[in-house]
């Protein structure tokens, strides 16, 4: 092995980056196109566990480095362990950090560029919101390879409207960004280089508000959209109600009417 490639090795598989309560986790296997080996899902699960646990943790933000955001499951190391037991020790590792991203209390914001595809789209539509560059490109593929993606198809079913999934699911043909943010599969599309800047348009406006109402809205949302609607009332006024005796909800209420700006305090 070569000195560069040495060194490639001896790269974290994750990059982690603190900025007043906004975490950036980089995925970081550019010349695989940040494929999720076992390795880099299993560092990111370790990372989102703890920051779940982390009160001073306020917003999530999931980037690639290199060219790509994400090209899915690392397909060389699948083919190296062909056992059916050990597929499903690997989907089953993908669907646990999936699940993870909608259960955890701080809101996890897509940062995409270049392609998501397959397990890459899975995490685009499995974070609460994206913000896309103008070149990103987005498909579950496996289809090509003989593979339905269905695991990717949850996250993608849940997203976009039927019709809209099944044809990206049955052909694997790529759609652009503004065919993503139509679809709504991402919320904002903009220029490369304008894609730092709208994202930290949506963390400034998510940390300014109390982590009390965010960490409780986000649990709700989630969980009503499995309800029927009568379930889903119930548990919507019983957060509401719960959110209402929160001291924080006292004070943005007195803060509106005084007219002045709320001081959280957390809880």
């Amino acid at each position: 092995m070569n000195a560069d490639a040495d060194a490639v090795a001896a790269e974290p598989v994750l990059l982690r980056q603190n900025e007043g309560g906004v975490v950036t986790l980089t995925l970081n296997r550019p010349a695989q196109s940040n494929s999720l080996s076992h390795a880099l899902m299993s560092a990111l699960q370790t990372e989102l566990d703890g920051i779940a646990a982390d009160a001073g943790a306020r917003v999530v933000i999931l980037a690639g480095a290199g060219k790509a955001f994400c090209a899915g499951h690392d397909l060389k190391e699948m083919r190296a362990n062909p056992a059916k037991a050990m597929q499903r020790v690997l989907f089953d590792q993908c669907s646990r950090l999936m699940l993870t991203l909608v259960r955890m209390p701080q809101p996890v914001i897509a940062r995409v560029h270049g392609i998501a595809t397959a397990a890459g789209c899975q995490l685009v539509s499995m974070c609460d919101l994206a913000v896309a560059s103008d070149n990103s490109r987005f498909a579950v593929s496996g289809v090509n390879l003989g593979l339905f993606c269905s695991t990717p198809s949850v996250g993608l079913a849940r997203n976009l409207g039927r019709k809209q999934a099944m044809e990206m699911l049955l052909t694997g043909e790529f759609i652009d960004a503004p065919a993503a943010l139509a679809r709504g599969l991402v919320n904002r599309v903009v220029p490369l280089a304008q894609l730092d800047e709208e994202v930290r348009k949506l963390t400034d406006s998510i940390v300014a508000k109390t982590p009390v109402a965010i960490r409780a809205g986000k649990q709700m949302f989630y969980r009503q959209l499995e309800m029927g609607l009568d379930e889903a009332y119930e548990l919507a006024s019983e957060t509401m109600a719960c959110n209402m005796m929160a001291d924080d909800a006292k004070e943005g209420i007195d803060a509106f009417i005084a007219k002045r700006q709320p001081r959280w305090r957390g809880h």
